[in-house]
């Protein structure tokens, strides 16, 4: 009598597979559209909108009915459009002045300070933003007056006293120490994405500091320079709390005319008018801006292009 192996159990058969839905990719971006849709597009449009508009009386602020580019020819006025090229020329220029002080800062930081230490650094950076925005620019009010501490130490030094506040310098220094940390932040993560090694290879094949810096360093971190200067730029021009505090009569900016259309004259059609002006003149002067910066660099651009294989 032999015995016989029992047969192998018949393996179970595998639960059906369940179907997973997914949601279209695209909802994940829902919240920020609509977010987008309701507080940009729509305010955005209703502003455009109204400055087609007109104050139909003196208690009233804006109607509709009939609608006419007037505003925008008294906007563009010769009293208004000196206002706009002041505010044109601070944002220019406290844009510079930005870029200039924040790149080496941000290199410094992001190159030369232990990696330990960084965060200590950019906490530093971000020790203004700690307080109010009036707060900190009516502190300049009180260094930059007359009998301000600027002044008591320069006559403590012999020298004269200085007289810069309600003047457009006054502005320049006021926009200029509030937006510095918005172009750091990006030139520091421009310039800690720019790997070491590159550097030194840079430098292996015989290029001094200053070229590896203008040749690899600078190239590579463009996109944050671009953004640090956008983050600056487009913010500055709108400003109108630094004009007010530290600018006086002299220091007039395009946001003051907008809020004083708004809030005082109560004529909503002319102030969307002019904002809706300034918005136009922020982006063209930035896409300008953009083309002369493409037109410049172009032949460093077409020099540095790499060309594999000999001409014929």
């Amino acid at each position: 009598m032999t015995a016989t192996a029992p047969a192998p159990a018949a393996p179970a058969s595998a639960p059906p597979a369940r179907r997973r839905l997914r949601a279209p990719a695209f909802l994940l971006a829902l919240p920020a559209w609509f977010w987008l849709l309701v507080f940009f597009v729509a305010p955005v449009g209703l502003v455009l909108f109204y400055s087609f508009g007109y104050k139909p009386s003196l208690f009233e602020t804006v109607a509709t009915d009939r609608l006419s580019f007037d505003r925008y020819v008294e906007a563009l006025s010769p009293t208004f459009a000196s206002v706009f090229a002041s505010t044109l020329w601070v944002g220019v220029v406290g844009t510079v002045l930005c870029l200039a002080i924040a790149m080496p800062a941000a290199y410094w930081i992001a190159t030369k300070v232990p990696a330990h230490r960084r965060g200590l650094m950019l906490g530093l950076v971000l020790v203004p933003f700690w307080t109010n925005f009036l707060v900190r620019t009516i502190g300049w009010r009180v260094m930059l007056a007359p009998e301000g501490f600027l002044s008591e130490w320069m006559v403590g030094l012999g020298l004269p006293p200085i007289d810069l506040l309600n003047t457009r310098a006054a502005v320049v220094i006021g926009v200029v120490y509030n937006y510095l940390p918005l172009m750091i932040l990006p030139l520091y993560v421009a310039f800690d994405r720019v790997e070491g090694p590159l550097r030194e290879a840079s430098k292996d094949l015989g290029a001094d500091r200053v070229r590896t810096f203008l040749t690899v360093t600078l190239p590579l971190a463009r996109p944050g320079i671009v953004a640090g200067v956008l983050f600056v730029y487009i913010p500055l021009m709108g400003d109108y709390i630094t004009a007010t505090v530290l600018g006086g009569a002299q220091g007039t900016m395009a946001g003051q005319l907008v809020a004083s259309q708004f809030q005082t004259a109560q004529n909503w059609a002319l102030g969307s008018a002019m904002a809706v002006v300034l918005i136009v003149t922020t982006v063209l002067s930035a896409v300008v801006a953009a083309g002369l910066l493409w037109l410049v660099t172009w032949p460093l651009r077409l020099s540095q292009r790499l060309r594999i294989g000999a001409a014929s």
